[in-house]
């Protein structure tokens, strides 16, 4: 699950940019038309106790919601609180511990939102990333007409902040990585929430007849796992995250990844093994020079600050990555084709 991957991609983020590189860096623009809204929602789960926190009777989780927003009034959404970046850059010896507070986003906080029920995306991060890693992918489809929920697994991410400031930390890393456990726990997450959002002042705004799920690593596996265990999802796509699914999965599911661990010979052979398990409509790829943090922000985060990177652009592996997701959502959300560039990096995989 590359436990320690977000730490040390946002620890190398702060030894490396300034304050000013950091007020310089962006999330690349959304491709579709419409522009987006962000609302931050606290949801608490008074069903069930906290899977990570023996003191907690109640499972409480942060949730980002992008939507298509009637217009761009308000101001822009922030990228993470200032409590997410100083928990990430407290022990290293840099002068702005806020700089992962300056990433500009395109979203506006709180914007009215358009009307009309919409097709909902819910999205799982990867383990011990903060929800926000989702940005770039979540705002595009949000200007595409989708509504969009990043789901912070609490206990599970760098840091989750709450109303009013108080902040929690990684203790699933702390107690070791169980991945059947974090992937159980996220789709109990991920049901909650949808019924959280189709009971809401929300529900409104979905359309319950069309919902998918993404997840990064080990939001994949939940992905898979989701969509097997509750009938209103009805596609999912992982992002280069090792998964075993524990029966069939009979409704769409996407693949994709990056080349040295999930080609059919790479180092993650759960791909291949559970290939034969996808049964209904499917699709793997891999992108050419990219590795794991390729597929979310820190794509570009990193490319900009002049860190350490994947050899492909930054910017190219987000097109590509938010092209294929988007006319996959179109396919099998809306019954709509939508074309696809014939992307050299891309390579299509039937084992």
């Amino acid at each position: 699950m590359r436990t320690a991957l977000a730490l040390t991609v946002l620890s190398s983020l702060a030894l490396t940019a300034t304050p000013a590189q950091a007020a310089d860096v962006a999330l690349p623009e959304p491709t579709g038309r419409k522009p987006v809204g962000l609302a931050t929602l606290h949801l608490v789960d008074r069903s069930r106790p906290d899977p990570w926190n023996p003191e907690a009777d109640r499972r409480e989780l942060m949730v980002s919601l992008w939507y298509p927003a009637k217009k761009a009034v308000g101001k822009p959404a922030p990228y993470v609180p200032p409590q997410v970046s100083e928990a990430v850059l407290a022990d290293y010896p840099v002068a702005d511990k806020d700089a992962l507070t300056k990433v500009k986003t395109h979203a506006r906080l709180n914007a009215p939102a358009a009307e009309g029920r919409r097709p909902l995306v819910v999205m799982s991060p990867g383990f011990s990333f903060p929800r926000a890693t989702l940005t770039s992918l979540a705002e595009d489809f949000a200007s595409r007409g989708y509504l969009v929920a990043a789901v912070e697994h609490t206990y599970e991410s760098v840091a989750t902040t709450f109303p009013g400031g108080r902040t929690t930390s990684c203790l699933a890393c702390v107690k070791g990585q169980d991945s059947i456990k974090v992937a159980a726990s996220r789709v109990k997450d991920v049901r909650f929430v949808l019924d959280e959002l189709s009971e809401g002042r929300w529900g409104r705004l979905i359309d319950r007849s069309k919902i998918a799920m993404i997840g990064h690593s080990i939001g994949g596996r939940a992905a898979a796992e989701a969509v097997v265990a509750d009938s209103r999802i009805k596609a999912g796509v992982n992002l280069d995250g090792t998964f075993r699914p524990t029966g069939s999965i009979k409704r769409p599911f996407m693949l994709i990844g990056a080349p040295a661990s999930h080609t059919p010979d790479g180092t993650d052979d759960s791909w291949k093994k559970a290939w034969p398990q996808l049964t209904g409509w499917k699709r793997w790829i891999t992108v050419k020079d990219t590795d794991h943090s390729s597929f979310v922000d820190y794509a570009v985060l990193r490319t900009q600050l002049g860190l350490p990177t994947q050899k492909l652009d930054g910017e190219r592996a987000l097109e590509i990555t938010r092209a294929h997701l988007a006319s996959f959502l179109d396919r099998h959300l809306l019954g709509r084709r939508t074309p696809v560039e014939d992307y050299p990096e891309v390579a299509d995989h039937r084992p």
